[in-house]
């Protein structure tokens, strides 16, 4: 199990640390979906007691990403069609609101940002770094918004299927056209149009969502291996 382990036996936020490793493993698509998640295992890892590794688990359960089994204990959780379709028709009710709200408070600072967001996205080659990248730009492009709490369901949505962006892309040859979109986002925001800048990051979910649908199977297969 590759995680980033670091010896926190005597470490208060021992729970924390074994969470956000953990969490970050599976959103790399480090852990495969499927894969037991030990508690020994982990535990001896990070110098630390089974009770916060438990604690962490639990977190990451009720965040959809692990899943408690009969006779396995804690894995890594999967993706159904149904889910993944469910997470983006939430995606698309939040994210344009989000993105009309965001667009009047955008300083020159935050646009500046948000650019140089977009370009190190388009120029990319590197299929790694490509979830971290469009994370990254959409988190500029919505923090001026000042909705922390939409910002953070919107996180925990990403956490599910950031594993599967990378190859999404790459089967779907999709980063021409998600740098376009991206581009034409960028640019209704630079002009401040609050209603274009919606109007195009729903229709940049709504693409997103067909071809991820479209592709799901041979994402899941290759998550598994």
């Amino acid at each position: 199990m590759q995680l980033d382990a670091v010896d926190i036996s005597r470490t208060a936020s021992a729970s924390s640390v074994i969470y956000e490793a953990l969490r970050r493993a599976i959103i790399e698509g480090r852990i495969a979906a499927g894969a037991p998640l030990r508690q020994d295992e982990i535990a001896r890892q990070f110098n630390a007691s089974r009770i916060p590794v438990r604690e962490a688990l639990m977190r990451l359960e009720e965040l959809g990403l692990v899943r408690t089994q009969r006779y396995k204990g804690s894995v890594v959780a999967g993706l159904s069609a149904d889910e993944a379709a469910e997470i983006f028709d939430f995606r698309l009710l939040i994210e344009p609101e989000v993105m009309r709200r965001a667009v009047p408070r955008m300083t020159p600072s935050d646009l500046s940002a948000a650019r140089g967001a977009c370009e190190a996205f388009a120029a990319s080659k590197d299929p790694m770094q490509w979830g971290d990248l469009n994370r990254a730009l959409h988190a500029a492009l919505y923090q001026p918004s000042a909705l922390p709490y939409h910002l953070e369901m919107l996180g925990n949505a990403m956490d599910r299927i950031d594993r599967y962006l990378r190859a999404q892309l790459l089967m779907s040859d999709g980063m021409a056209r998600a740098s376009a979109e991206h581009a034409g986002i960028l640019a209704a925001c630079e002009a401040g149009d609050a209603p274009r800048a919606a109007e195009l990051v729903h229709a940049h979910i709504a693409g997103a969502r067909a071809s991820f649908l479209e592709h799901l199977p041979g994402l899941v297969a290759g998550a598994a291996r």
